[in-house]
Formats: C-alpha cells, sequence, structure tokens
C-alpha cells in the first residue's frame, strides 16, 4: 500500500470549474503516479458515478491501477464484472492537475453533484472525495452524529478495528 490521503478542507470553485487540489493531496498524487517525475503534474481518476452517488471520488494512478487489475481477474461476462467496469471505467474521467495545482471539473460533474461555488475535500485513504459542502453535512453530519451517540461516551472508535485481520 503506498501514501495515503489525509485530512479535509474546503476550496472555492470558479465558473470554469477550477478548483484547488489540498498541497497534501498533491503530495499523494504525484507520489502514486509511477510517471509523474519531479516538476511535473500529476494524473488521477475521478469517478463520478451512477446516479445514487452525490460526490465525487478521485484515486490515484496507483489505486485504479489496483482496481483495474482485480476487475480482470473476475470471470468475465458477469454481470458484477460487466458493472465495476462501466462504474470505472467508463463513469470516469481520467484527468491531471494543472501547473498551479488545480483541478478543471467539468459542467457535467460539477452538474451532478451540484457543485457551485465551494468544494468539500475529504480524505478517504486510497481515494478522496470531492462534495458539495451542504451535501457532505446533509449525508454524513446527521447519521454520525446520532451513530456515535448510541455507541456510548466511551467509545473508542478503534475498537472497530478489532474484527480486522492483521495482514501476515
Amino acid at each position: 500500500m503506498g501514501r495515503r490521503f489525509r485530512g479535509e478542507s474546503h476550496h472555492k470553485v470558479d465558473t470554469k470549474g477550477r478548483v484547488s487540489i489540498p498541497a497534501l493531496f498533491r503530495h499523494v498524487l504525484a507520489a502514486e503516479d509511477p510517471d509523474c517525475s519531479e516538476g511535473d503534474s500529476p494524473n488521477l481518476v475521478i469517478v463520478y458515478g451512477d446516479h445514487r452517488q452525490d460526490h465525487l471520488k478521485c484515486y490515484t494512478v496507483n489505486a485504479i491501477n489496483d482496481i483495474d487489475d482485480r476487475i480482470a481477474r473476475m470471470p468475465r461476462g458477469t454481470k458484477q464484472r460487466r458493472y465495476l467496469e462501466r462504474l470505472y471505467s467508463g463513469m470516469s474521467l481520467p484527468t491531471q492537475v494543472d501547473d498551479t495545482g488545480r483541478l478543471v471539473l467539468p459542467a457535467k460533474l460539477r452538474e451532478k453533484i451540484g457543485l457551485d461555488k465551494e468544494a468539500f475535500f475529504i480524505a478517504t485513504g486510497d481515494s478522496f472525495q470531492i462534495w458539495k459542502p451542504e451535501t457532505y453535512d446533509d449525508v454524513h453530519g446527521v447519521d454520525d452524529e446520532e451513530w456515535l451517540d448510541e455507541m456510548g461516551e466511551d467509545f473508542d472508535p478503534l475498537e472497530l478495528l478489532d474484527s480486522v485481520q492483521e495482514e501476515g
């Protein structure tokens, strides 16, 4: 496993759909793009998904290559493989960070998630997500708070890892 994304931030989106990518995210994108040399702009893949997806999911080159390799190992012709191929190959946009550290989000993608003047970036390990800030708050704010309240005051989030198998 390579470098991982960490953190969250808000960034302005201009009328042409340009938005600055958090600096820490740009470092991970560059480190996880095998074709990116010092001073080059890194590549990434934005998966915008089907009608149910209300955010954009952004993958490094290495992460999307891993997903593609795993899909290729699935039996050909299965419904699951066809769906994953459409999602990760068809409902996606390969793109590059520009020389000023910005990403240009096409109108189609901005309209899909209702992105207007501001974007919310949040790290999710080997990928990061771009949300309309209000949508993120609506989807995750109340649900997370209610769930945490149910867990009790002495809940340690690391308890969730207790069921995960250690890699040998």
